[in-house]
């Protein structure tokens, strides 16, 4: 008999696969009020749950909000919020110039900052398109925006990150280990087929889709797929 996959420990639960949220900071927002046009950075920080470095932003009102560090941002810079174009500025997209690297975008105004938030990602404003923004992404994806939604200007800091080597498989255990990650990892087609359906030796022609309602063993690879492959544009 062979033990449980572990899709399917992941999916009950428990300390080897529970994120030390404890340990992270806090989450990253913007400050939506039209009444306040500045805030001071006082720190940046280390969060092990981000892979960028965080910038702690004082309000006139006295609130504190993390931001995503850009790259060149210091401790007593000022960032500007709805005007201006320094390092970190917060503006609409339909404020900001074509050409310009955004990070930190928000999918809809208010959501808050949603994409391109990890160390040396960004976006690049293409244009305006009737009312909504055009921004294109380091994949290549073309995705047309509200022209309210809010995103910071230049690029994350700690890019470069994946260029140091790990070294030692110890340092990478203690990576992992501050993200509740699972590692190492084996993959499912090198164990054997008691441990996991993929296991075994080359079936060809057995789809790795599978069905919502399969038992807990045997749910991995593609579930309830509605295609396959990647769409073609």
């Amino acid at each position: 008999m062979g033990k449980r996959i572990i899709a399917r420990a992941r999916g009950k639960g428990g300390p080897r696969y529970r994120a030390p949220s404890h340990r992270y900071k806090g989450k990253v927002e913007y400050n939506l009020s039209k009444d306040i046009s500045v805030g001071l950075v006082i720190d940046i920080i280390h969060d092990p749950g981000h892979n960028a470095p965080l910038a702690i932003v004082e309000f006139p009102d006295g609130t504190k909000r993390l931001h995503i560090a850009s790259e060149g941002l210091k401790v007593g810079n000022v960032i500007n919020y709805w005007s201006g174009f320094d390092i970190g500025s917060v503006l609409p997209l339909n404020e900001i110039p074509e050409g310009t690297k955004i990070f930190g975008v928000e999918t809809f105004p208010g959501s808050g900052p949603k994409i391109c938030r990890s160390s040396g990602s960004f976006a690049i404003l293409m244009g305006k398109v009737k009312d909504k923004i055009r921004v294109k992404f380091s994949s290549g994806k073309i995705k047309e925006l509200n022209k309210k939604c809010l995103a910071t200007v230049g690029v994350p800091a700690g890019g470069g990150r994946k260029e140091k080597p790990w070294v030692k498989a110890g340092i990478k255990h203690y990576a992992m280990k501050a993200r509740g990650r699972l590692y190492p990892i084996t993959r499912g087609v090198a164990m054997n087929p008691v441990d996991h359906p993929f296991g075994g030796k080359t079936k060809p022609g057995i789809p790795k889709s599978v069905s919502r309602h399969a038992p807990p063993g045997r749910k991995v690879g593609a579930i309830a797929a509605r295609r396959m492959g990647k769409r073609k544009r």
